[in-house]
């Protein structure tokens, strides 16, 4: 898919782009993460870009949107006030926003993270500790595909990834949801085409 084709289908109103990936991001990557979430931000007029407000890739596509529009930009948090001095986005929901136990399918397909799986059903009664947050991230990451009542799914999900070891922990399980569902996604082995391409 060249950078027209994604601009093409996705630039419509009710199109949400996920942009996200690894915290860990290699020095020459930086500067092209930015880029992107520049580059699509100032290419398209209706696309709402969504982020899970994560170090690393997260803020650097986040910062990119931002320089442009910070309006189209949206967070979803695993707690109220996660990372609130480097959020720039004009919408945010955190998971104490999503009603937790009418989700069952958001529950459901966040069991399939199975590191997490038997801290789900802690977190969700309400245990919380140091060992549960961890599974607040994951849920985060299910409903950033997913949705909730309260939360559009995601149309379409760009990615930064370790491509050594790919699909792994949190930035893998929003793939692999985004694989369950449906939901079309790439990763920087395609969108960095996009970066050299004048449309």
């Amino acid at each position: 898919m060249t950078l027209e084709d994604f601009i093409s289908k996705y630039d419509n109103e009710i199109s949400i782009i996920l942009l996200e990936g690894k915290r860990n991001v290699l020095e020459s990557d930086k500067g092209k993460l930015f880029e992107l979430g520049k580059l699509l931000t100032s290419k398209s007029a209706n696309m709402l870009f969504r982020s899970g407000n994560a170090e690393g890739a997260d803020q650097y596509f986040s910062d990119g949107v931002a320089s442009v529009d910070y309006t189209r930009l949206q967070v979803i948090t695993p707690y109220s006030g996660h990372r609130k001095e480097a959020n720039k986005s004009y919408s945010t929901f955190s998971l104490g926003d999503v009603d937790l136990l009418n989700s069952p399918n958001v529950i459901y397909q966040s069991k399939a993270n199975k590191k997490t799986e038997n801290l789900i059903d802690r977190f969700v009664s309400g245990e919380k500790n140091r060992y549960t947050i961890k599974a607040a991230y994951i849920i985060r990451d299910t409903v950033k595909v997913l949705g909730t009542n309260k939360i559009k799914p995601a149309t379409f999900g760009i990615f930064y990834d370790d491509i050594l070891n790919p699909q792994s922990g949190g930035t893998g399980h929003t793939m692999n949801v985004c694989s369950n569902n449906n939901v079309p996604y790439c990763d920087q082995q395609v969108w960095f085409g996009w970066l050299d391409e004048k449309i």
